[in-house]
């Protein structure tokens, strides 16, 4: 599963902050209720609108994001 084909960017929903496409639910927001110890069961009883390879592409885009990440130590 491409996680493209269900996350998406919209400026003009959350500011342009990632989101489950057809939802105004952000990928930050579905990353957190898991953080937080919710079952994948949990976050699709409370919103249905959700499927499970909505969050499995919610944690796939964090894991891609996460993948080009670098980190630079500052110098004192």
């Amino acid at each position: 599963m491409d996680w493209r084909e269900r996350v998406i960017v919209d400026p003009l929903v959350l500011v342009g902050k990632p989101i489950v496409k057809g939802t105004r639910l952000s990928v930050q927001f579905i990353v957190d209720l898991l953080a937080q110890g919710w079952s994948e069961q949990d976050v699709l009883a409370n919103y249905p609108g959700l499927g499970l390879d909505d969050i499995r592409a919610c944690l796939a885009y964090a894991s891609a994001v996460l993948s080009v990440e670098k980190v630079y130590p500052l110098s004192a």
